[in-house]
This record gives C-alpha cells, structure tokens and sequence, in this order.
C-alpha cells in the first residue's frame, strides 16, 4: 500500500532500525519505547487490523509469533517475562493500520494495561 508508513518499511523505501526480516515478517524496534526491549513485528503483506486476517493468512500470523518468541530469547527477556500486544482499531490506540504486534520487555508489566 503506498501511503502506508510500515508497508514503506518493509519494502526498504523508510529506514528502520531492522533487527529481524525473511521473506514473510519483519521486525524493528519502536522509535518510541515504552519499554527497555520494544520491538515491532509485522507481516511483510499489507493487512490493516485483526479484523482484517483471513484463512490464507494463517501462516504470517504463525510466522510472527514464532519470530517473537526467538527475539524475546535473543534479547534476555524470555525467562522474566514479555508481553506481546496488537491494537486493533483507533480506541485500542492503533495508529499505524497495517497490522503490528509490539514485544515488550525488560521492566515490570502491570496490569490492567493501558
């Protein structure tokens, strides 16, 4: 999608910080933390929210939590502990539409967030 800031990202077009990439997903860290390990994964494919996943998806979205899970390894933050979070929508507080699940770790997490 052209105007589409992490669609700009993943094609090389916008620098990121690029800590991960395949074919599939890409990871890079927030240019905004609110943790000490912040780091955002997305599907190379452009798909706007949740809502937005279908059945030929499946794979991508398995893809990602994968990635997450060797990245919480890789940054030291597997055994203390991570959140992984995906807003969907304006209220959620989503602001870029292309789907992206933010790894968060390295500091206490509470609960409830937001």
């Amino acid at each position: 999608m052209a105007d589409c800031l992490f669609c700009g990202i993943a094609d090389g077009t916008i620098k990121a910080n690029v800590i991960y990439q395949d074919d599939a997903v890409l990871a890079f860290t927030d240019i905004a933390p609110k943790a000490p390990v912040h780091i955002l994964i997305i599907p190379r494919k452009h798909i706007a929210s949740v809502l937005d996943i279908e059945a030929i998806d499946s794979g991508v979205i398995g893809r990602i939590f994968e990635v997450a899970g060797g990245l919480a390894r890789e940054q030291g933050i597997a055994d203390r502990g991570f959140r992984l979070v995906v807003n969907s929508g304006r209220d959620a507080g989503q602001t870029v539409f292309h789907l992206h699940y933010h790894l968060l770790g390295g500091r206490q997490m509470t609960w409830p967030p937001g």
